[in-house]
């Protein structure tokens, strides 16, 4: 989170962000230290201070970014369509690089108290606001059954993601993809 003082540096800032991720793809989260992001960015310590308190903040505010522009909610008015392509570009989104930031981010939330809140209310709350949002489209438009819990729906989409991203026990790829909005659009017909 920004600290007050001068106004960030939209170059810097991206460029700080870049750095940070290409440290954690390279050499893991543990390894990544706000020197290091520093010094790959070509900033000072106190720059990276200035505006984030911890690595993590660092590079929840790059995820957040990715994700923002690379798993967009679609609005289609169909469902099944919109699923399908959400859940492709969440997919294609999440390369190993990504997969190893989430996970990360995922490890020192279970480390940090105030980070936890963070990412929980931040990332993780934004990507579940907006996949419940293109659920309750849907069930307006009569789509998913009224009796659906559309909470529980969203649970579904996301526990079988992170499942993958933290145990790495299948790939995370198209296919699955498909799967999981096959199994959402068939648990959202049930009465």
């Amino acid at each position: 989170m920004a600290q007050p003082g001068r106004p960030r540096s939209e170059q810097a800032r991206r460029t700080i962000l870049a750095a940070a991720a290409k440290l954690v793809a390279r050499n893991g989260y543990g390894e990544l230290t706000m020197e290091g992001i520093a010094t790959e960015a070509g900033v000072s310590k106190q720059t990276i201070y200035r505006w984030w308190s911890t690595k993590a903040e660092v590079v929840l505010e790059a995820v957040n970014e990715g994700a923002a522009e690379m798993a967009a909610v679609p609005d289609s008015g169909s469902l099944a369509d919109d699923l399908r392509l959400f859940l492709r570009r969440t997919v294609d989104a999440t390369t190993p690089v990504n997969r190893r930031l989430l996970a990360s981010l995922m490890a020192a939330a279970q480390l940090d108290d105030q980070f936890a809140k963070s990412f929980r209310t931040g990332f993780l709350a934004s990507r579940r606001r907006e996949l419940r949002g293109m659920l309750a489209r849907a069930q307006e438009r009569g789509e998913i059954a009224a009796s659906v819990d559309l909470d529980q729906l969203v649970e579904v989409v996301y526990a079988l993601l992170w499942y993958r991203i933290l145990v790495q026990h299948g790939p995370l790829d198209r296919r699955f993809g498909r799967q999981v909005a096959d199994s959402v659009l068939r648990l959202s017909r049930a009465a």
